[in-house]
């Protein structure tokens, strides 16, 4: 008679086990499905999200031209650096056959700056004077030939009263960035590297032939965007 209250007691606590032990899983199945619908969705989020659009006067542009950065010196170890960067940059455009490359002081669509650095924020140059001016120059590439002559004085790419006086040739130790630049601006406008860049590029001999990678970035970016802009056209 005494075995009935332990029995009570055995049978209580078999019932409440399994509740116990199916709420657990039951908890846990739906917190993992409440993680696993947030980590999936962050990709789609991502992917929904559209990719910068070049300016359109990039896209609908024909004609552009490549200078140096004017603020720039030569380097004293390598006196014809940003010449060199400039041809290249040059060269890579002829080969895309998307514009037609302009001598120096024409009034191009585009301006390309370019400027090389060699890994450090600071380094001896030679500044000011016609060292980079070119009056005549040949270019070829595997089909292409191309001769120029430049007569005159190029019009400034920035307003002159904002830039100190010419010295002429002189050592100066500049203070930039320590990798290549390429920079694109808006060519058909007043003082047009007074605006700020619609596009640039900064790396590592990003400016370094056969490569010239920076001008495959800019392939790129210019690609992408007139995909982005067929697809909103065919979007309702």
């Amino acid at each position: 008679m005494r075995e009935h209250p332990l029995r009570n007691v055995i049978v209580t606590f078999s019932i409440m086990s399994p509740v116990r032990m199916t709420e657990a899983p039951m908890t846990a199945r739906r917190s993992s499905l409440l993680v696993l619908a947030l980590v999936l969705a962050v990709p789609a989020i991502a992917k929904d999200k559209k990719k910068a659009i070049l300016p359109g006067y990039i896209l609908q542009a024909r004609t552009v031209a490549v200078v140096i950065d004017p603020d720039a010196g030569e380097p004293l170890d390598q006196p014809n650096a940003n010449a060199t960067a400039r041809d290249n940059v040059e060269k890579a455009l002829m080969q895309w056959k998307r514009y037609d490359v302009l001598m120096d002081g024409m009034n191009p669509d585009l301006i390309i700056v370019v400027r090389t650095g060699n890994g450090k924020t600071t380094r001896p140059t030679i500044a000011g004077g016609p060292i980079d001016r070119r009056p005549g120059f040949g270019q070829g590439t595997d089909d292409t030939i191309r001769i120029g002559a430049q007569q005159g004085q190029a019009p400034p790419l920035s307003d002159p009263g904002a830039a100190p006086p010419d010295r002429g040739p002189h050592i100066s130790n500049e203070a930039g960035m320590s990798e290549d630049s390429f920079a694109v601006y808006r060519g058909d406008v007043t003082d047009p590297l007074d605006a700020p860049a619609a596009w640039r590029y900064v790396a590592k001999d990003c400016l370094r032939a056969p490569e010239v990678t920076a001008v495959e970035k800019f392939r790129k970016a210019v690609a992408e965007s007139e995909q982005e802009l067929q697809k909103s056209k065919k979007k309702p």
